[in-house]
This record gives structure tokens, C-alpha cells and sequence, in this order.
């Protein structure tokens, strides 16, 4: 068995499998179609590549935040019903309540493994637009993924701030795997800015995490995102690390076995 294998499912939402464990980042698995929120909508393009029956029972699920219907979608909500440990923000367990629990920025949780050792899972920050908008667009967190002998992975959450990936890199950098959630998204919540990271800072973001390998997540299947995969590709390859790049294709798999 490999130490790292994730599998993309659509969007925002992978099974991450690591240490013997099944973690599920951002669930949705709604059809395509529009998702009211607030006086606008989010328009969904492509459904997921597997459905919530397929994809099974998880150890955990690694939710960046609730507030948004492209990162916890009605399915998606019914699914943590069954889950064990839901990890997220603060206001996320305000919300939600029932099995979420709130990691805080630089604190961190730690899930047995079947090996006997254990899996860290710190809880770091993000930030889902340009600085001062938090009061808009909602907290966010993301996530890093450590233990003995395990593969170091990055998984950011809707985050647009390169000065928080620095922040990340300076206390546990180098990483083995970054999974960055990108595709320059933008709504008409806060026009023309970005609220992922687009492809080029995605790229910078891989040099600044001294990342081995990327996966991006939540570049495609919703109507707000301005970039997407063949940007990301340009970008990478532009900053010379287009070797580093890992893109998938929904259901596809990525795996690696090699850690630091």
C-alpha cells in the first residue's frame, strides 16, 4: 500500500488515504445546477465522479468551511451525519454542531493508526479573498497532514493569501505533497478579486512550500472559476516545475510512496 494515495472525486472533494487512514476533504456530491446563496448563485457544471455510497465511509472529513454550497453541499452535509470526526472552524461547529469539531489555527488533533502510530492533523490558516474581506466571505481553515514515516502533505482550503502559504511554510516546510485549492475564483460578493489562489500563485505557492508534488482541487465544475486546468498546466511549466504537477482527471488517482 502506498503512503499517500488520493483520489479525486470533483471539485473541492478528494479521499485522501494516508497512514492506513481515509480522510474526505469539502463534500459534494450534488448534481449540476444552481445553488442559491444569499441574493446570488452558484452554478454547478459537472457532477462528481463518485457519489457518497461510492466513496464509503471515511476515518475523518477535512472541511475548510460550511458557508458555501461548492464546498459543503446538501449531500454533502447529510454524509457528515455519518462520519465520525468532522474537523473545521469555529463557526462551522456553531452552525452544524453535531460530530464538528473546531481545530484552531496551529493546534492539532492526532487519529490512531492501524500500524499503531498516529496521524497529526494541524489545523492552519487560509484566507478566501483579499485581506480585510473575512467579514465577507467567512472563516476558513486548512490543514496539515504529518506523522513518523508518513509523507508531510499540505491541503490549503480555499485560500487566496501567499502570505498565509509562507506562514505555513515557516513552520512545517518542506512539504511532500501540496494540495491547493485554486482556479481564481469570483463572485459578485467582491468583484474582480480573486478568492482561491489562481494558477501562476499556485505555482509560486508550490515554490514557497518547497512542495515535491501538487495536486490541485476546486479549479473546475463550478461556473466562478476564471482559470482551470490548462492554466495551471501553462503556469507550472512557465515557473519550471511543470514536473511537479500532478493534474487529475475526476476519479483518477494519484499515489505516492516516497516521504522526506
Amino acid at each position: 500500500m502506498s503512503e499517500l494515495e488520493i483520489h479525486y472525486v470533483g471539485g473541492p472533494t478528494a479521499v485522501i488515504g494516508i497512514g492506513g487512514l481515509r480522510l474526505l476533504t469539502d463534500p459534494t456530491f450534488d448534481a449540476p445546477g444552481e445553488y442559491p446563496m444569499g441574493d446570488r448563485a452558484l452554478v454547478k457544471t459537472t457532477g462528481p465522479a463518485l457519489d457518497a455510497d461510492a466513496v464509503g465511509a471515511v476515518d475523518a472529513v477535512l472541511l475548510s468551511h460550511d458557508q458555501h454550497p461548492d464546498n459543503l453541499d446538501a449531500a454533502g452535509r447529510a454524509y457528515l451525519a455519518d462520519v465520525p470526526l468532522t474537523l473545521s472552524t469555529a463557526s462551522a461547529l456553531e452552525r452544524i454542531g453535531g460530530n464538528v469539531t473546531a481545530l484552531p489555527n496551529w493546534e492539532h488533533t492526532e487519529l490512531p493508526r492501524p500500524d499503531g502510530g498516529t496521524l497529526r492533523i494541524t489545523g492552519v490558516p487560509a484566507q478566501h479573498g483579499p485581506d480585510g474581506t473575512e467579514h465577507l466571505v467567512g472563516e476558513v481553515t486548512g490543514f496539515v497532514l504529518s506523522g513518523e514515516g508518513l509523507p508531510t502533505v499540505y491541503v490549503s482550503g480555499d485560500n487566496a493569501s501567499l502570505r498565509v502559504v509562507r506562514d505555513v511554510a515557516e513552520r512545517f516546510g518542506p512539504f511532500d505533497v501540496a494540495v491547493l485549492f485554486a482556479g481564481a475564483a469570483q463572485t459578485p460578493l467582491l468583484p474582480g478579486a480573486d478568492l482561491t489562489l489562481g494558477s501562476a500563485h499556485a505555482a509560486e505557492a508550490a515554490g514557497i512550500l518547497g512542495a515535491r508534488q501538487v495536486v490541485p482541487l476546486h479549479f473546475e465544475h463550478w461556473g466562478h472559476f476564471t482559470q482551470d486546468g490548462e492554466t495551471l498546466v501553462a503556469a507550472f511549466e512557465q515557473a519550471g516545475i511543470g514536473d511537479r504537477l500532478h493534474l487529475l482527471k475526476p476519479g483518477a488517482r494519484f499515489a505516492s510512496a516516497t516521504s522526506r
